[in-house]
């Protein structure tokens, strides 16, 4: 793979990919767009795979589609915003073919440029600006007209290739009821911008850690 081709703006058939696969992959990805006028550069550290229309009870999508979430349903590369407890926008990653409903939530990213910027929409500076879903999209100043954004071509915001880390961790998902304890959350082990979890129950205190496959055998060439 030449310099020049990995550093290509991930493509719509990128994002058409199994939804684990994605997430998987989105470790040490960059997401790249402006705040307020200003460039910004961050490292994704920690995601969380939904799985599609009745195969994952904590997915909006498990239902079918509803007004709310018909971005889900769009074709791949496409965000899905939704607000939680009325305040929070959180960003989520669309992928798979068109109908499947597989997203990925952004939860945690590492400031590479742009960091006054992101501090001036947080109002918090360190750690707290962005080791969260919430956080995330403050800092970035998203809201519910980036539902549908397309992380492909829109200006806004979109997604690079970057540094993978060594290893990436799997464990259960944080801040759900259903499914929480599938090993559908995937983040840099090493990375002190991971979000804090709050403790799991007994029963779900498994991480698996592995080391990320050689370029040779990835699919980072798939644009």
């Amino acid at each position: 793979m030449t310099d020049r081709k990995a550093a290509r703006r991930r493509g719509r058939r990128w994002f058409q990919r199994p939804v684990v696969e994605v997430a998987h992959d989105l470790v040490g990805a960059e997401l790249r767009g402006r705040v307020d006028g200003t460039r910004v550069r961050l490292r994704l550290v920690e995601v969380e795979a939904y799985l599609g229309v009745g195969e994952d009870p904590a997915s909006h999508a498990h239902r079918g589609v509803t007004p709310r979430n018909r971005n889900m349903f769009e074709t791949p590369g496409h965000l899905y915003v939704y607000v939680s407890y009325g305040l929070h926008h959180c960003l989520n990653v669309v992928c798979e073919p068109p109908g499947a409903a597989g997203a990925i939530l952004l939860r945690a990213a590492e400031p590479l440029a742009g960091h006054d910027a992101l501090v001036a929409r947080r109002g918090r500076s360190g750690v707290e600006l962005t080791n969260g879903p919430g956080k995330l999209g403050q800092a970035l100043g998203a809201d519910l007209s980036w539902d549908g954004l397309d992380l492909v071509n829109d200006p806004r915001l979109g997604l690079w290739p970057g540094a993978p880390p060594a290893e990436i961790a799997a464990s259960g998902r944080i801040g759900i009821r259903l499914a929480a304890e599938r090993p559908l959350r995937f983040f840099d082990p090493h990375s002190v911008w991971v979000s804090k979890a709050r403790p799991a129950p007994a029963g779900r205190r498994t991480t698996t850690v592995w080391r990320r496959p050689t370029p040779s055998t990835s699919r980072e060439s798939c644009q």
